[in-house]
C-alpha cells in the first residue's frame, strides 16, 4: 500500500487509476476486516462512484491536487449525508443525517474517496476502544490488544492498510493514542484550524479533528485540505536545526514500560544530534474536569433521561456520574482555564517543542480491559493512555505523535512532538525529520 504522498503523486501523472487504488483498499477491507472490526459501515458502491468520477476528471486535466482520488474512512462521530452516523452506540444506530460535516464537505471538494465510516469508542467517552455497540477494534500488529481510543477503526484501519488515510477526533488523546498503539502518524491541531462543524461533540471546548496516516507528510497533505488556510506539506520538509527542544521528564517518563522507555531513549539520542539543544524542563499539569463533564452531560441529558437501555452501561454510569455541576461552577473553571493556559505558554520562551512518550504502555490486551470489575474504567485510563495526552489537550496546544519503534513484543511505540498554539508546522517539521531519519515510517501492519 502507497502512502498518500506517493499516490498522489502517481495519480496525479496518470500512473496510477483512482478506481484500482480503491478496489484494492476495498478489497482488504474484505479480506482483513471481518478480523479486525475496524468499520461500522462500508459505503462499497460510493467510493467505486467517486473513484470513476475522480478518474474521469483527472483524465480531462481537471486535477484538483493531493487528495483527489484518494481512499479516506472516516471515524463513525463525523456526519455523513445519506450514510449513517452511529458513534459506536445503539442510540444512534440508525441515525442518518442531512448534512455533511464541513471536513467531509472539503474532503469531497477536494476529490476524496470516501471508503466508509470507521469504530470507535462508544460517544468517543473513552480511550480503549473496547466500548463499541459494534465490537471492539482488534489491533492489526496483535489482535489480542487494543487498537486505543476512542478512535480505535481510524487506527487499525490505517495501520492494515484498509485506507491510505483516515479522520478521527481528539479531546484527550484520541488520535494520539490510537496512533502511538498502531505504529502511526497521529496529528491533533491547534484549536479553531479545522473546523468541527458537524460532529458528534464530546466536550466541544477540547474537540479536535484531525488526521491518521502512515507518514508526518501525509497527514500535513490532509491538513492543507481540511483547513484550506496553510501550506504544512511543503514547511515540513524545512530545516529542524535551529529547533529547541524540552523534555517533560517529571511525571510524563514516569513508570513507563521497559520497551517504551528504551525506544524514547533512543529517539532522544537520535533528536539531539538534529536540533540546536535539548533540555529538560518542567511542564505543570491541572485537571479542568468540571469543564469537560459539564459539557458532555449537557449533549446527553435528554437521552440519559428518555433512552438510558440503549447506552452500554459502563458509559451509562460515566455519563452519569458527569451530573450535577452548575453555571457558576463552569464559568469559574473556564476563567481558571484561561490563566492556566496564559501561564504556562511562557515555557516557549524557552523551548520551541516540547517531548514526551505518547502513552506509558503499548497496547493493553482487550480481554484484560473486558475483565476490569467497575464499569468505570477511568482509573486505567488516566494512568496508562490519557496520562501524557490529556495535559496538552486542556492546553489546547498542537501534538503530534509519530512511531518511534516497537517492543521485544512487536507492539509500536509513538512519541508525542508538541508546540505553542498555532505552530502546528513546528511540531510536525520535527515529526517529520525525525521521521525521516529512522525506519518506522510507512510501516504496514501484519
Amino acid at each position: 500500500m502507497l502512502t498518500l504522498a506517493d499516490a498522489a503523486e502517481q495519480i496525479r501523472t496518470r500512473r496510477l487509476s483512482p478506481v484500482e487504488l480503491t478496489q484494492e483498499c476495498l478489497g482488504r477491507i474484505e479480506r482483513l476486516d471481518p478480523t479486525l472490526n475496524a468499520f461500522i459501515t462500508v459505503t462499497a458502491d460510493l467510493a467505486l462512484e467517486q473513484a470513476r468520477r475522480a478518474e474521469s476528471e483527472i483524465g480531462a486535466g481537471n486535477y484538483r491536487g493531493p487528495l483527489h482520488g484518494i481512499p479516506i474512512a472516516l471515524k463513525d462521530l463525523l456526519d455523513t449525508a445519506g450514510v449513517r452516523t452511529t458513534a459506536a452506540s445503539n442510540q444512534y444506530r440508525e441515525r442518518v443525517p442531512a448534512e455533511d460535516a464541513v471536513v467531509v464537505c472539503r474532503l469531497k471538494d477536494a476529490g476524496a474517496v470516501i471508503l466508509g465510516k470507521l469504530n470507535m469508542h462508544e460517544f468517543a467517552f473513552g480511550m480503549t476502544g473496547v466500548i463499541s455497540a459494534f465490537g471492539p477494534t482488534k489491533n492489526p500488529w496483535n489482535k489480542e490488544r487494543i487498537a486505543g481510543g476512542s478512535s480505535s477503526g481510524s487506527g487499525a484501519a490505517v495501520a492494515a492498510g484498509l485506507c491510505v488515510a483516515a479522520l478521527g477526533s481528539d479531546t484527550s488523546g484520541s488520535i494520539r493514542c490510537p496512533a502511538a498503539l498502531c505504529g502511526i502518524v497521529g496529528h491533533r491541531p491547534s484549536a479553531n484550524l479545522i473546523s468541527t462543524g458537524g460532529i458528534v461533540p464530546l466536550s466541544a471546548s477540547f474537540d479536535t479533528v484531525g488526521p491518521l496516516t502512515r507518514t508526518v507528510r501525509d497527514a500535513a497533505i490532509i491538513i492543507d485540505a481540511l483547513s484550506g488556510t496553510s501550506d504544512y506539506a511543503s514547511v515540513v520538509r524545512e530545516d529542524v536545526t535551529e529547533l529547541r527542544v524540552g523534555i517533560a521528564r517529571r511525571k510524563f517518563y514516569d513508570d513507563l514500560d521497559d520497551g517504551v522507555s528504551a525506544c524514547m531513549e533512543t529517539a532522544l539520542e537520535t533528536l539531539q544530534k538534529m536540533v540546536s539543544q535539548t533540555r529538560e524542563i518542567e511542564l505543570p499539569q491541572q485537571g479542568f474536569r468540571t469543564i469537560f463533564d459539564a459539557e458532555i452531560y449537557e449533549y446527553h441529558e435528554a437521552m440519559i433521561q428518555q433512552t438510558p437501555e440503549l447506552y452500554d452501561s459502563r458509559t451509562l454510569f460515566r455519563l452519569q456520574n458527569c451530573a450535577g455541576i452548575g453555571a457558576t461552577q463552569y464559568i469559574r473553571e473556564r476563567n481558571r482555564l484561561a490563566e492556566f493556559r496564559a501561564q504556562t505558554e511562557k515555557l516557549f520562551e524557552e523551548v520551541d517543542v516540547i517531548i514526551t512518550p505518547t502513552t506509558p504502555v503499548p497496547a493493553p490486551k482487550i480481554a484484560e480491559l473486558q475483565a476490569l470489575a467497575t464499569p468505570d474504567v477511568r482509573p486505567f485510563e488516566v494512568k496508562y493512555l490519557l496520562r501524557n495526552t490529556a495535559p496538552f489537550s486542556v492546553l489546547f496546544w498542537p501534538s503530534v505523535s509519530v512511531p518511534c519503534g516497537f517492543t521485544r513484543d512487536g507492539l509500536p511505540v509513538g512519541m508525542q512532538i508538541s508546540a505553542r498554539p498555532g505552530a502546528d508546522s513546528v511540531a510536525l517539521r520535527l515529526a517529520h525529520a525525525y521521521e525521516q531519519a529512522t525506519e518506522w515510517r510507512g510501516r504496514l501492519a501484519g
